[in-house]
Formats: C-alpha cells, structure tokens, sequence
C-alpha cells in the first residue's frame, strides 16, 4: 500500500512512519504541500494522509488539489485522510473532501485501522466446498 504523506513537523512525520512501519505499507514523506499531486502521480498512491497546518497550501488545500487531480483523470480514486488539531474542526474535514479525520495527537493502532478501513480490498468470501 503506497502512502503519500504531507507534513512538515518532524513528530508527525516519526508518527505516520511509526503507525505504518508494517512492510505493506510504502510511505513517502512530502514536505512541500504543492507537491502532493506529482508526488501521488509518482508513487502511485493508493492514500493520502495530510496534517491540516502544514507548508503554504495546509490540508484543506492538498485534499482539493489531489479530489482536482481525479476528477481531470489526473490520477486514480486516492482517498485521503485529513490531520486535525481540534476535535471542533471536524467540520473541516467534512468541507475539505476528506474521506477521513483524525485528532492529533492520534494513537497508531487508529490511523492503521482507519487506512485498512479506506482502501483495503473486501474480503472475499470462502467459495463452498462440494
């Protein structure tokens, strides 16, 4: 699973890599928020993980420009989870597009289920035996 994470505080940045350690999970850090589209295009991501305040666009900003980027054909459909720094500004998260939010500080038991959550494949069901 291809992540594309935009932030650019340093404790962010060790707690996504830490939550996503797993060897499923490829992470690519991106500082630069304007970046976020060529860097999805690039790594083929599968998800976006942004924090609300970071570089000269904030999070708002990178999920309008990666939901620009899908609907021109740009890239595929990448869900993309938004960082928040108060409980209150679910309603951020709700206006920027953002398929999901998490509180900062979050735990990483909660981001890992809620990137399964997004873009894991359903589980098929067992075909019965004959």
């Amino acid at each position: 699973m291809r992540v594309v994470l935009v932030a650019d505080e340093k404790w962010i940045v060790e707690e996504v890599l830490a939550a996503l350690g797993e060897s499923r999970f490829h992470v690519t850090h991106v500082a630069d928020s304007a970046a976020v589209v060529d860097a999805c295009d690039d790594h083929n991501a599968d998800l976006v993980v942004t924090d609300l305040q970071v570089g000269s666009m904030g999070g708002m900003a990178v999920i309008r420009s990666v939901r620009a980027a899908v609907a021109a054909g740009r890239l595929g459909p990448t869900p993309a989870v938004l960082l928040l720094d108060r409980g209150v500004d679910a309603f951020i998260g709700r206006r920027s597009g953002a398929d999901a939010w998490l509180r900062k500080p979050f735990g990483g038991f909660q981001l890992r289920e809620m990137v399964d959550s997004l873009v894991s494949p359903p589980v098929a069901a067992e075909e019965p035996r004959p």
